[in-house]
């Protein structure tokens, strides 16, 4: 089949490998220069399926109401707020349920672990060498953060995540870099999951899916979607003009454009709940010291308070936090730049160099109720694989070998019950 793919994001880059592996021909169609340019471009990097839970969980209401009135607060509220943020805030509150939260968190997790066990066997087979590290660390401050911490610890031994919960000494060990002077009242060592790289992973699968033949347009964007038996697309080039748009047929089209598929789905009556929840990250370049090797952290680390994860990448560290509804991917939020800052000050004083900082933002794609959706649009010839929110790098893989299966007519390796739109379009 001739298949499309538009976006080439880590979701689109995963779709067309997996696609172009199972002898379709795939066409990938992206409006930027080259692959994972926007939301793949510099997340945190954690790969933990104990810890990709749906944000609409019992309980959370409450808490973001009090984290809108904290400093360093890990959710945040940007104007404008326009009324589709709105109904995703009503949506989001009612699926905070417990039976909806419960039933959410199972089909998140068996696919976090399923992209993971994909990820890792791709990385072995194809030999891809990118920055990564194995093991991740959750740190409490104090007493309270660790009483909090319970109904995850729970979860996680529910869910048969390998962890152990540590002192501060022992995290020390783990983490030699980790400031003595900072108060530390216990860790969660999850020694399976790891940090890698997504942005150095999208480019080696991309020349992966090209030499199994595998087209990457650049610079191009799709002006419209035309569903049928041989679906269509209205294609622009960058810089020419409206006049001259193309349409070309396909087998079958692919959407994975993040919040850039909204507007084209919306168009043909696929309304989609879908917002897009902003989140930042700083990435230095480590300081170099003879003396002390161990500057930074050695993989990665979340501060379970201000929800800010460190991550090495190589010789750099990035910081990555934050969750942002409403305002622009253009406009900055000070207080929330400061809270990256602020957390790597605490536990890695001094590791970076500070004056070579590359700030981003980026636009991540969350359903109000967690998982992404994945599989057929309803629309003939159409197919979906996004809003996977802050998890794309952790859902990727997954993602997308339950797509090309759901294309070929297989049974996908783990139920795609719940993944699809029709949780969305009532009985």
């Amino acid at each position: 089949m001739r298949i499309a793919i538009i976006g080439a994001g880590i979701v689109g880059v995963t779709s067309a490998f997996e696609l172009a592996r199972d002898g379709h021909d795939v066409t990938v169609i992206e409006q930027r220069s080259s692959v994972a340019e926007e939301t793949s471009f510099a997340n945190a990097g954690v790969v933990a399926p104990g810890y990709v839970t749906p944000w609409a969980a019992p309980g959370m209401p409450a808490k973001v109401l009090k984290h809108l009135v904290s400093r360093h607060a890990p959710v945040r509220l940007a104007r404008p707020l326009g009324p589709s943020e709105w109904r995703w805030m009503w949506q989001w509150w009612r699926a905070c349920r417990p039976e909806v939260y419960q039933a959410n968190r199972s089909r998140m997790h068996q696919l976090a672990r399923y992209s993971h066990e994909r990820l890792r066997g791709l990385s072995q087979e194809l030999n891809l060498e990118y920055e990564q590290s194995r093991g991740y660390m959750v740190l409490l401050r104090g007493s309270k953060d660790l009483k909090l911490a319970r109904g995850s610890l729970k979860l996680l031994a529910e869910l048969g995540v390998k962890f152990k919960l540590i002192d501060a000494e022992a995290a020390r060990r783990i983490e030699p870099g980790l400031n003595p002077e900072a108060p530390l009242h216990a860790a969660v060592h999850l020694p399976d999951d790891e940090v890698g790289n997504c942005r150095q992973f999208a480019h080696l699968l991309r020349a992966e899916a090209q030499r199994l033949g595998a087209t990457f347009r650049f610079q191009q964007q799709v002006c419209a979607i035309h569903p049928g038996s041989r679906p269509e697309l209205t294609v622009l080039a960058a810089g020419s003009p409206l006049t001259e748009t193309q349409r070309e047929s396909f087998d079958g089209i692919v959407v994975c454009a993040a919040m850039g598929s909204r507007p084209l789905l919306d168009e043909l009556g696929c309304r989609l709940p879908m917002t897009a929840v902003h989140g930042y990250s700083i990435t230095a370049p480590l300081r170099v010291h003879e003396a002390c090797p161990e500057l930074g952290p050695m993989t990665g680390v979340m501060d379970e308070r201000y929800k800010v994860a460190i991550s090495r990448m190589g010789s750099r560290v990035r910081v990555a936090g934050s969750a942002e509804l409403g305002g622009r991917l253009d406009q900055h939020n000070d207080a929330a730049i400061q809270t990256l800052y602020k957390v790597l000050d605490d536990w890695y004083p001094g590791c970076a160099q500070l004056g070579q900082v590359q700030l981003w933002k980026g636009a991540r794609p969350m359903m109000p109720d967690g998982p992404p959706i994945i599989g057929a649009s309803g629309l003939e010839g159409v197919w979906l694989n996004l809003g996977h929110g802050s998890s794309g790098w952790a859902l990727a893989c997954g993602s997308a070998r339950v797509l090309a299966d759901q294309l070929a007519g297989k049974a996908p390796a783990i139920d795609p019950q719940g993944l699809g739109l029709a949780r969305w379009q009532g009985p």
